[in-house]
């Protein structure tokens, strides 16, 4: 059995997916659902210990989000940074076709933002992109950090009324 300060991975922890967590031991799901949670929540040591220990760092829910999605959507910034310095992915996407700097973006977390762009998380990846949301939102600060250039942003994409003009 876990405990917060020495996590215990089980040997066979394997990503749950929709087609296999019915087939994974009882334990071995509480135990995903445990460090999704402490994911959200901001528990680096818990997170990073159990990276260190064997946990697969590019781990991913029923939807498809993984630790560091779950981390950089809540903003947790110390945690991004220990999971991408372990070989997370920042360019997965979930299962609706998100990106994590899309959320990160949407949440106002500039600084997992910021951590993300040095990363290589790729702004124009996704639905919204990370440079369609910062428009959508007017955060015309972070269309510099993302990189924004011209044709980024398609018709199709809402342009917030403060940065419409005036008629």
């Amino acid at each position: 059995m876990a405990t917060e300060s020495s996590p215990q991975v089980p040997d066979h922890v394997t990503p749950p997916t929709q087609s296999n967590t019915n087939t994974l031991p009882a334990e071995t799901v509480e135990f995903a659902h445990r460090i999704f949670e402490a994911a959200r929540g901001g528990n680096t040591e818990l997170i990073l210990q159990a990276v260190d220990k064997g946990l697969p760092v590019n781990l991913t829910n029923e939807k498809g989000n993984t630790l560091l999605m779950l981390a950089a959507y809540a903003g947790h910034v110390e945690l991004t940074k220990g999971l991408l310095q372990r070989k997370a992915d920042p360019n997965r996407l979930n299962d609706l076709g998100q990106s994590m700097i899309a959320g990160a973006v949407f949440k106002s977390h500039d600084e997992v933002v910021r951590v993300l762009v040095e990363a290589g998380a790729d702004p124009r990846i996704g639905k919204p992109t990370a440079i369609e949301a910062a428009h959508i939102f007017g955060r015309k600060e972070l269309m510099e950090v993302l990189g924004a250039k011209q044709g980024d942003i398609g018709i199709d994409v809402p342009t917030p009324l403060s940065a419409r003009p005036e008629k």
